[in-house]
């Protein structure tokens, strides 16, 4: 069964950090492209980051929206089939529930959205709050 499933989310106050997973089940997660996507309630899905997949042009290439940029950053592990969302000086309004997204098709992750994306996890809250 193909599958990714999210964990890391939870509490965590204004300027802290928090580390997301995305684990990859079924599936050789180095050959897809993944994307992190986040929603806020009464908000549209929105793209926080990608990474391009391991192999083809732009390997492993990363891009982010400007509103996390310089404060996050996708990592992967590929021994672990894994992929990381690293977050750091957080802010109230990155409270959202996270997704990890997959898509097979190689290469550069830039100007793909959420339609592209075959697999999705189910989503980890994160709440930033004092």
């Amino acid at each position: 069964q193909l599958q990714l499933v999210e964990s890391g989310g939870g509490l965590v106050q204004p300027g802290g950090s928090q580390r997301l997973s995305c684990k990859a089940s079924g599936f050789n997660l180095h050959l897809y492209a993944v994307a992190w996507y986040r929603q806020a309630p009464g908000k549209e899905r929105e793209e926080v980051g990608c990474i391009g997949s391991s192999i083809g042009d732009g390997a492993d290439s990363v891009n982010y929206a400007d509103s996390v940029k310089g404060r996050f950053s996708i990592a992967r592990d590929n021994a672990k089939n894994m992929v990381y969302l690293q977050m750091n000086s957080l802010k109230t309004e990155d409270t959202a529930v996270y997704y990890c997204a997959a898509d097979s098709s190689w290469g550069w992750c830039l100007g793909r959205n959420l339609h592209h994306y075959e697999y999705w996890g189910q989503g980890t809250q994160v709440t930033v709050s004092s």
